[in-house]
């Protein structure tokens, strides 16, 4: 059975991509018109078959890194298993506003891997030719946020994310802690305001306004806005080129959650590199520890 839609008044609001069996559930893409980023926007959702018969059940949100879309994790990061044994549903939107491929929508963009479209780092672009389309802060965590609540059988929802988007799960759960109840990260970027990518990526979102960039870190948020979860999770590969060049600094995020009070488990893994070898070793522990938080709330 094809679940769609909970409120039919608002059943024009997506339109259904796809959708494949997998394990028991299915694995559905939608696209919708976004009033936030003036933009189509994609994601995938998973819904077990709990949810599908219309039985609310507990939601993660996962947000990717750079360069990647709705597909990387949907397609490699092999969580469905873990998803449909323990009846949770699985949320990937696409990282930035994109053009369209008939050329009507202009999205601003940058040769750099790490500026424009396919990082849009979670926040709302202040400057142009940016803060055009570039408000992904407010796509996440107002609009999708209750677009997924108001078409899915969803009860409460925690939020985690890989590289680029472990910083946005970790900003935008410390800044909208009434909205997520639980927390993780693999490989996330720590410190984005410190960090080379997310300086060139910040300047040319925010300009000279370091306020904003303060506000658009995890860890200055973090420390911010002390203690609010009970344990959040965080995962680091040893052997990532990222977190050894000193893009990645864990060690910034560990001391703003002790200035915090924040209790926190990051867990070094030896061997393990940035790639999704290492989010798939790990992101059914992740999976396990959102569903543990949404048993206790």
């Amino acid at each position: 059975m094809s679940y769609y839609a909970r409120n039919t008044s608002s059943r024009s609001t997506l339109t259904q991509v796809s959708v494949n069996r997998c394990f028991d559930g299915e694995q559905h893409y939608y696209r919708h018109q976004s009033s936030s980023t003036n933009t189509p926007m994609t994601f995938s959702i998973y819904l077990p078959d709990e949810a599908l018969a219309g039985r609310l059940c507990p939601a993660v949100l996962y947000l990717s890194g750079l360069t990647c879309n709705a597909d990387n994790v949907t397609h490699k990061a092999h969580f469905q298993q873990k998803c449909s044994e323990l009846g949770m549903i699985f949320i990937a939107p696409d990282t930035s506003p994109r053009s369209d491929a008939e050329g009507t929508i202009d999205v601003a963009d940058d040769e750099r891997f790490f500026v424009g479209q396919g990082a849009g780092y979670y926040v709302n672009a202040t400057q142009a030719p940016w803060s055009e389309h570039y408000q992904m802060q407010s796509y996440i965590v107002d609009e999708l946020y209750d677009l997924l609540r108001s078409e899915f059988a969803i009860g409460s929802i925690g939020i985690m994310g890989h590289s680029m988007g472990g910083h946005g799960a970790l900003l935008l759960g410390f800044t909208y802690p009434s909205k997520f109840i639980s927390v993780s990260a693999i490989a996330p970027l720590c410190a984005a305001s410190e960090s080379t990518w997310g300086e060139v990526a910040y300047q040319a979102y925010f300009g000279d306004d370091k306020d904003q960039w303060d506000a658009a870190d995890a860890s200055k948020v973090i420390t911010k806005a002390g203690r609010q979860y009970s344990q959040i999770l965080v995962d680091q590969g040893g052997a990532d080129d990222f977190y050894n060049q000193g893009e990645l600094q864990p060690e910034k995020l560990q001391a703003a959650c002790q200035a915090a009070g924040q209790p926190l488990t990051l867990r070094y893994q030896a061997e393990y590199d940035h790639s999704y070898y290492f989010i798939q070793s790990v992101i059914g522990e992740h999976i396990e520890h959102h569903w543990r938080m949404a048993q206790l709330n």
